[in-house]
């Protein structure tokens, strides 16, 4: 519970103090006093998100400090884990400032922290609601998830969310299993065609190289042989060998008479024939290497002529041929397989989907037994609170599947027998809003333990009988932990077990708020004003002693 407010320097408070005990605290005071002040800047130490000028004018900065006492076993203990922060004796203190160029810093228990993380923790610390809710319970799209904090469904939603996710994803498999099939479909025509003219022709890597080698070395035979064959003829015995032939014939019948002059020339001569048979070799060895077939040339050219115009018609390399047919023949295989996987994929959704129809009757199961147990307890509120003729109803519908299951919850309220039901906010008038949404909250956090309760002016357009009803619905609800009320109701005010007073004063022409302990005559004398206005009559102050003594 709240135990201490310290604030600094917050909108028109300079310095403000509050103790705060178990049970009901009232907090009273004209309109525009401030009362909605002591909010906002607990709000603010909360993380809530609210007004940016929270700074006092003048001011440096503004700052806030709550004080909590947290039973054993409190839900914020999960949040300080995850912090590794210690309550020390059960003791949470939260500070927050606001400096004056709007930046924040916020502590917990002298441990840094995010504004997120004081706002997970003011979940679990206040709840707050006023006639204009802002917690969801006046927004239809909120009573889903106030239903199933209600009826504890915790683990449904786990389930069903689970078995949703499982659905989304086979679903979204399926889906994309079906679209690469439609496409391979669109494509089969021209993926059988290629496959075929890859197959027929199937080109080798490397062979455009070696067909472009041969094909060049053939068109270069036929410039050359013709030379190639004119030089042989001129070595050839009927050519130049003949010559030297006969010369050395010569030459050798006349050395028997030269004593030895023609020697030198005969070796030589000798061992130019010898080259000559040596050229004469290597000419022939090239004619037979320039021998070809002109057919053949016309194979190698249709060939390669065929592998670079399929490479061409595909814009890949022609060495690309081979990885790229490979690559078609999957897509093929794909296409006939694709029957075999879209049929183990839609087997697979059909048992996501049974699963998660499962799951979502369940959730729906459930939240139409919750909703069964919330109507009985509203029932059970609304009596005391002088509306037992009103019926309070929790409408659970089917809607469109998803995460959460397929149902709509909302809240209709009848004010009267036989009235048509309707809307809470359309259908309640200012005061029968205000106890729906007390027993509404009254219902809806009755399992929570170590809650402070905080409500803003509940009590708004309801008098007399009825707003004694509402106090004391709000002082039993007090008595199982704390709760704070601002309001303008005398009634209630009397049935606080701690009273304060929150009024304006004047200090050297700047406007400041003050909060006052209501005590003993102090405390007569503020219900009276709330009876009767600025001039308390005797009346009126024996109407708030009797109101305090009830």
């Amino acid at each position: 519970m709240l135990r201490h407010l310290d604030i600094r320097d917050m909108l028109i408070i300079d310095r403000l103090e509050l103790a705060f005990q178990p049970g009901l605290n009232v907090l009273t005071g004209e309109t525009g006093a401030g009362k909605s002040i002591l909010l906002d800047s607990l709000g603010f130490v909360l993380g809530w998100r609210g007004r940016a000028d929270l700074v006092r004018a003048g001011a440096q900065q503004g700052e806030v400090t709550a004080v909590f006492e947290l039973p054993r076993g409190h839900d914020a203990e999960e949040i300080l884990a995850e912090l590794d922060i210690e309550a020390e004796d059960g003791e949470l203190i939260l500070r927050r400032i606001n400096a004056q160029d709007g930046r924040k810093t916020a502590w917990v228990n002298d441990r840094r922290v995010s504004g997120e993380m004081l706002r997970r923790l003011s979940n679990v610390l206040v709840e707050l609601h006023g006639q204009h809710d802002d917690r969801g319970l006046l927004n239809p799209r909120g009573h889903r998830v106030l239903l199933d904090e209600f009826g504890n469904l915790g683990d449904h939603l786990t389930v069903t969310r689970g078995a949703w996710k499982t659905l989304s994803l086979a679903q979204k498999d399926l889906a994309t299993a079906r679209a690469k099939q439609a496409a391979l479909k669109d494509e089969e025509e021209f993926l059988r065609h290629a496959v075929g003219e890859l197959d027929t022709l199937d080109p080798q890597a490397g062979e455009e190289a070696v067909l472009d080698a041969e094909r060049r070395r053939m068109q270069q035979a036929e410039k050359i042989a013709v030379d190639v064959a004119k030089a042989h003829q001129a070595m050839s015995y009927d050519g130049g060998e003949g010559q030297l032939v006969d010369a050395l014939k010569w030459l050798e019948g006349a050395a028997e008479k030269a004593d030895g002059a023609l020697d030198e020339a005969i070796d030589a001569l000798a061992r130019a024939l010898n080259e000559l048979g040596e050229a004469q070799g290597g000419v022939e060895d090239a004619i037979e290497g320039l021998r070809f077939n002109p057919h053949e040339l016309e194979g190698v050219e249709e060939r390669l002529f065929a592998i670079r115009g399929l490479a061409r018609k595909h814009g890949i390399a022609a060495d690309e041929l081979g990885p790229f047919a490979d690559g078609l023949r999957d897509k093929l295989a794909a296409l006939d397989g694709g029957v075999e996987d879209i049929a183990r994929l839609e087997a697979d959704v059909a048992k996501a989907q049974s699963v998660y129809d499962a799951a979502a009757a369940d959730l729906t199961a459930a939240r139409s037994a919750a909703a069964a147990r919330l109507d009985g307890q509203m029932g059970d509120e609304l009596a005391p609170l002088k509306m037992e003729r009103a019926v309070f109803t929790t409408d659970v519908t089917q809607s469109d599947a998803g995460p959460d299951g397929r149902d709509i919850v909302a809240f209709t309220v009848a004010t009267n027998p036989g009235a048509p039901a309707g809307p809470l906010n359309k259908i309640a008038s200012g005061g029968e809003l205000s106890r729906f949404l007390l027993a509404l909250k009254v219902c809806l956090t009755r399992d929570q333990t170590g809650v402070t309760m905080i409500f803003d002016e509940i009590d708004r357009g309801v008098g007399g009988a009825t707003a004694d009803a509402v106090g004391r619905r709000l002082k039993a609800l007090a008595g199982e932990g704390q709760v704070l009320v601002v309001t303008h109701s005398p009634q209630v005010a009397a049935l606080g077990g701690h009273h304060w007073r929150v009024a304006k004063r004047v200090e050297n022409e700047v406007t400041l708020s003050e909060v006052t302990p209501m005590i003993g005559d102090d405390r007569v004398m503020e219900v009276a004003r709330m009876l009767s206005g600025d001039t308390i009559t005797e009346a009126a102050r024996e109407a708030a002693k009797s109101l305090l003594e009830m």
